[in-house]
């Protein structure tokens, strides 16, 4: 079904919502707004899982954070 709505009067960037009408593919501010909500949500889940995930490999050892930091770390080009 249908999730539950709420009438709400907000201000939005115009710019931002055609971009992001755009990016999407939506069409309508509603379609646009709300497919961004839902993927903001999805990406925030999808990061907290892989905080957890990489916690505990790094808790159980078979992940080195030093290394992982290492390796990420800038190398001087000189």
């Amino acid at each position: 079904g249908r999730a539950e709505m709420t009438r709400m009067n907000i201000d939005i960037d115009e710019e931002a919502l055609a971009t992001a009408a755009q990016a999407l593919g939506t069409e309508g501010e509603d379609e646009t707004v709300n497919e961004a909500l839902r993927i903001a949500a999805a990406t925030a889940r999808q990061r907290v899982r892989a905080y957890r995930e990489l916690r505990d490999l790094a808790a159980s050892g078979a992940l080195d954070l030093e290394a992982v930091k290492d390796a990420w770390r800038p190398r001087d080009s000189s």
